[in-house]
Formats: C-alpha cells, structure tokens, sequence
C-alpha cells in the first residue's frame, strides 16, 4: 500500500490503515519528542498526543511537501507545548556574558551519533530544548522565542550557553577516550 493509499484509509477511519501509519513513524516521532524530554514514558505520551493530531488533521494535509515532515512539525508543536506546560521556571540569561563558542568538528566527528546524543540530552531543559530547535531542526531564534515564549536574546544566549556546555563535556569525553 503506498503512502495515498495508507493517508486515504486513514482519513476513511480504517483500523488497519491507521495502525500501519503508527507502526511505520511512530519511531521516528519518538525520537523527534524524546529530544524535548528526560523521559521516555513523557516522549511516548506526546507520540500519542502527536498522532492523534495526525490523524485528526489528516484532511488538512494538501500534499505539498514530505508527509513526515509534516507529521514531525506536529511531534515538535506537540514537545513544545508540552514543555511550555512543565516548565516551570524559564532562565533568563545575559548574551554579554559569552561568547559563541563553535563545537570543534573533529571533536565531533570522532565520537558516534549516540554519545552525541547522550551529551546533548545531558544539557539543563532550557538549553537542550534551545539547542534542539536551533541545530537539529533548523528553527531561527525568532520562531524558537515565539514557541517557548521567550525572548530572542534569551533563545541566542541559552544556545551560546549550550554550545560552551557541550563543548566542554565532549572535551572531557574526548580526553578519557585518548
């Protein structure tokens, strides 16, 4: 069955097809909502919260651009909301402090996706979330402000602030390996 097929037996309400939709991106999804959370039963919830969004919208989606794609804006507004309701404190952190430490590409390199990701989850919420939208998703500063209800320079500064933290913890991961 391909992907018409599979978004028409959905819209229809049939079983089969929605089940099929789930099996085939809920993987994905996970891994979009676990990078908004510390939990992975909290990712899971929003997996389920996303699809039923999906599946809700699903006439709405004209076909215009990647299906996943769509599907993982709604995973993503899913997080954030999600996030915004369980924030409860929101940092507010001054650019003149720091400076745009760029992450050294070899250093990067050298370790696998998963470490990576390990580090990268490992940052305070705000800046995990912060560096997330910015680096894997490809938000600008003024979206990501606009979503977490932040300001700006709040997002440039938590993602500065990010950038030093993961610099200096794939430093020292690096020095272990050596």
């Amino acid at each position: 069955m391909d992907q018409k097929e599979l978004i028409a037996g959905c819209i229809r309400g049939d079983r089969d097809c929605q089940m099929e939709l789930f099996t085939q991106y809920s993987g994905k999804l996970l891994a979009v909502c676990a990078r908004y959370t510390r939990h992975r039963m909290e990712a899971e919830d929003m997996v389920q919260d996303a699809f039923i969004k999906i599946f809700k919208n699903l006439e709405k989606f004209e076909g215009k651009g990647s299906f996943e794609g769509w599907m993982r804006r709604i995973a993503i507004n899913t997080a954030l909301k999600n996030y915004n309701k369980n924030s409860f404190k929101k940092e507010k952190i001054g650019l003149h402090d720091y400076q745009d430490n760029a992450i050294d590409p070899e250093v990067v390199a050298a370790l696998h996706t998963e470490e990576l990701m390990k580090v990268v989850s490992g940052l305070p919420d705000g800046y995990r979330v912060v560096f997330n939208l910015y680096v894997v998703e490809g938000f600008s500063h003024r979206e990501i402000a606009e979503r977490l209800e932040i300001k700006e320079s709040t997002s440039r500064s938590q993602l500065v602030k990010a950038r030093k933290m993961l610099q200096s913890r794939i430093t020292q991961i690096m020095r272990i390996l050596v």
